[in-house]
């Protein structure tokens, strides 16, 4: 009755959801902050004034989300905690942006090199079928986003997990090496996740120079805005490079379910013919809608990043001076651990005070807690929980 495909099948286990009491929720690595005000207007107005939109199906191909998402990407550079904001107020709402001059793109980011779906593990679903063959081996870390080994299974694709560096970092050299042995594909996110550690564009510069030019190189940049260095500047250089990216983290727009890839028009066709031999309308009205607000006031966001860049650094110097073993994160999120405390303790006496870490079981970082970065109030409270910790 059941496909034999099915026995291939891991489900991928997201951050627990409370369900028996309120907690502070800082295992899922989602934003502490509500998104842009214009984007709560945007979904009121959509609703309301154009509610007989929704009774009409959306625009296939989400052209003015792509338009605004290339601009968003424009005046930032890609990365938001560096890009500058001028005639601000504190929110950050309605500012003038632009780039770092370090982040400054080398072109114009055009919509034919953006495609956008239902949140980026959708997009990466997308790219795993378009790209990846079952009979050649994906390159990944060792440890990485969760999800890839989901797919991998999904689509009968034989993984290489390449073992991290001691330091925690990528092994480069390495990935490149087993890429080049099997004329492989690489996937994998920067910064990485779970250990919130990231690469130098020049370094992805060289495993690119480096790894098979036939073959789709893929970076997740989920993560990205907090503080890493983003790899779309190499699309002047490298037509195999995909870049994907998300709304989840850095747009504080989990609860939208939108992503998207930057790449060249030729593979974003690629990934759009996936979608269309799937669901032809990915993205609801509302949340184009929704979307295209959020990228329309992104000196909102701007401020955000930074807010939570600079919480992120408070907390690491706090967890130093406790002697925990802290990670030198460039994400919304800090990987750690104290030494004659297990990780599971950890979490389990952290949740009994009410709020939420993340403790994964995997051999290797089963000693280690995730802990995203909350509010300034949020991470007074956890302060205190991890002061009593013994």
């Amino acid at each position: 009755m059941i496909a034999d495909r099915m026995k291939n099948l891991h489900p991928y286990e997201p951050g627990e959801q409370p369900k028996d009491r309120e907690y502070i929720k800082l295992n899922a690595n989602e934003n502490p902050y509500s998104p842009s005000p214009k984007v709560t207007k945007e979904i009121i107005k959509s609703s309301k004034k154009y509610s007989q939109r929704l009774s009409l199906y959306p625009d296939p191909d989400s052209r003015e989300l792509k338009r605004a998402i290339a601009d968003m990407l424009n005046k930032t550079g890609g990365v938001l905690c560096r890009a500058e904001c001028k005639g601000r107020k504190k929110s950050g709402s309605g500012a003038e942006v632009s780039p770092s001059q370090f982040d400054k793109l080398p072109f114009n980011v055009t919509e034919e090199m953006i495609y956008a779906g239902n949140g980026s593990d959708e997009v990466l679903s997308f790219i795993f079928y378009a790209f990846f063959d079952g009979n050649k081996e994906l390159i990944v870390p060792e440890h990485s986003y969760s999800f890839y080994p989901v797919y991998a299974g999904f689509y009968q694709i034989p993984l290489n997990k390449v073992s991290l560096n001691t330091d925690w970092t990528l092994d480069k050299a390495k990935m490149v090496e087993a890429a080049k042995k099997n004329n492989s594909s690489i996937i994998f996110a920067n910064p990485n996740a779970p250990t919130s550690l990231g690469l130098t564009r020049e370094e992805i510069k060289e495993m690119l120079k480096n790894s098979p030019k036939d073959k789709v190189f893929v970076v997740d940049e989920a993560y990205v805005d907090f503080g890493g260095e983003s790899a779309i500047p190499l699309l002047a250089e490298f037509d195999n490079l995909v870049v994907v990216r998300t709304f989840s983290k850095s747009l504080c727009g989990a609860g939208l379910r939108l992503g998207y890839a930057v790449a060249s028009p030729n593979l974003i066709k690629q990934i759009t013919i996936v979608k269309n031999s799937l669901n032809h309308f990915p993205i609801d009205y509302v949340a184009q809608r929704a979307g295209i607000a959020a990228c329309s006031d992104v000196g909102y966001y701007v401020e955000c990043a930074k807010t939570v860049a600079f919480e992120r650094d408070e907390f690491i110097d706090f967890l130093k001076k406790q002697n925990w073993h802290v990670l030198e994160s460039q994400t919304n999120f800090v990987f750690c651990k104290k030494d004659g405390l297990k990780g599971e303790y950890c979490y389990e006496q952290i949740k009994k005070k009410g709020i939420l870490v993340r403790h994964f079981k995997t051999p290797g970082i089963e000693d280690y807690v995730r802990i995203t970065i909350g509010t300034n109030k949020q991470m007074k409270e956890l302060k205190k929980i991890i002061l009593e910790l013994k």
